[in-house]
């Protein structure tokens, strides 16, 4: 968002920003970007409770936020539209827009579907998910027929859409019919190139749903481009002091998941004879500074830390695997949900990451796949070329060129 707040700018446009507050409302400070808390703002535990909520994590049966609050967020962020002229939303992860913004009469964009697109699956290109699908038999099914049972089942998921249907009732807005739905926005940015996703411009933005019951009236797409956080963030001294040492350093930055999973995985990597720096962001991780090899931080400016590492560790979002194929880095993915799972086995069709379960995090398998990387010189040289692929492309400015032809 700060990325986007900074092109349209840069263009002249008038932005407001608002938020739910919480963890990271200091980037927005840090960014000097004057903005407005809606409601009481998230305290700390609501935050890691949200955290423990999310897609891969939470159970299926929830919507994030309660029934209350979705209701409370929508008639704010509908007043506040309203109240400053509002003609374009733009969020995140803020899905309670998704709510706010048919109550205001306005149109939502958004960034944050990944790979986990409709014209992916309805081309039957997203790979299976490591994790079971839970169908019969499934163990001895080849992998190309769950690869097409799942690219067929996936708008017919409707997992954490429960709590926003109920509260668009309340509100008679239009609901959210399927999981993807709840990802889209009316105009969804896709913060990639059609070289790593394999789907040309021309039919990614005229594509039209084969069941148009599972989307949103209007649904569209149209390519962005890369989007990825530079955090106006210095890279503390004793970070500094981590990097400048020759020998490997392998960067694990699994920031929206359980500390549980990051014990796993750096468990798992002080198998091997490097470094390990690691972004606690919400966690109490000090303890894994046992020996020197680990050094746990805070918030880190991922964009500046990444090429500077050997290999970069993340449950694969989009903006983290942009973030180190845009620094010429490795990746590791240990999926989450979908649209990760998604994203890293795109990064890994291109030679450039290897995709590992959570199941897997604590075990062998994981350093077997972290050493393979870091050895295997093609991983690291296929990450040069998607680097320079990514190098000329602003996604921040044809995200907001593409903003302000609908304001």
């Amino acid at each position: 968002m700060i990325e986007i707040h900074r092109a349209l700018l840069a263009r002249g446009a008038a932005v407001r920003v608002a938020t739910q507050g919480g963890t990271y409302e200091h980037a927005l400070r840090d960014a000097g970007i004057p903005y407005d808390v809606l409601g009481t703002g998230f305290s700390a535990e609501r935050c890691a409770a949200f955290v423990r909520s999310v897609p891969g994590i939470g159970p299926t049966d929830q919507s994030m936020w309660s029934d209350d609050e979705l209701r409370m967020y929508a008639e704010l962020e509908a007043a506040y539209f309203r109240e400053h002229n509002v003609t374009v939303a733009v969020t995140g992860w803020t899905l309670t827009a998704l709510l706010s913004t048919r109550l205001s009469g306005i149109p939502l964009v958004t960034e944050h579907a990944g790979s986990f697109l409709p014209p992916m699956f309805e081309r039957g290109r997203l790979p299976p998910p490591s994790e079971r699908l839970g169908i019969p038999l499934e163990r001895w099914l080849p992998r190309a027929l769950r690869q097409r049972i799942y690219n067929a089942g996936a708008s017919r998921l409707t997992i954490y859409t429960a709590g926003f249907n109920r509260v668009a009732a309340e509100l008679d807005v239009e609901g959210i019919p399927s999981f993807v739905a709840l990802l889209l926005g009316d105009l969804t940015l896709v913060t990639d190139v059609p070289e790593v996703l394999g789907i040309t411009r021309a039919e990614l933005e005229s594509w039209t749903p084969k069941d148009p019951s599972r989307y949103r009236a209007g649904t569209r797409f149209v390519y962005a481009g890369p989007i990825y956080a530079r955090l106006a963030l210095p890279t503390p001294e004793r970070v500094e002091r981590f990097l400048a040492d020759a020998s490997p350093v392998v960067y694990v930055a699994i920031t929206s998941s359980s500390a549980e999973l990051v014990r796993a995985v750096v468990g798992s990597l002080r198998e091997l004879e490097v470094r390990l720096l690691v972004a606690a962001t919400v966690h109490d991780l000090a303890d894994l500074e046992k020996d020197g090899r680990v050094l746990v931080e805070g918030i880190l400016p991922s964009h500046a830390i990444m090429p500077r590492v050997q290999l970069a560790v993340t449950s694969g979002g989009q903006g983290s695997v942009q973030t180190a194929l845009a620094s010429g880095v490795p990746l590791l993915g240990i999926p989450l949900q979908p649209e990760q799972h998604a994203n890293i086995a795109l990064a890994e069709r291109q030679g450039a990451a290897r995709l590992v379960s959570q199941r897997a995090a604590g075990t062998a398998a994981l350093a077997r796949a972290a050493r393979a990387l870091l050895d295997d010189p093609r991983y690291r040289e296929n990450a040069h070329r998607l680097r320079a692929t990514l190098a000329h492309i602003d996604g921040p400015g044809a995200a907001a060129d593409a903003i302000l032809r609908l304001t």
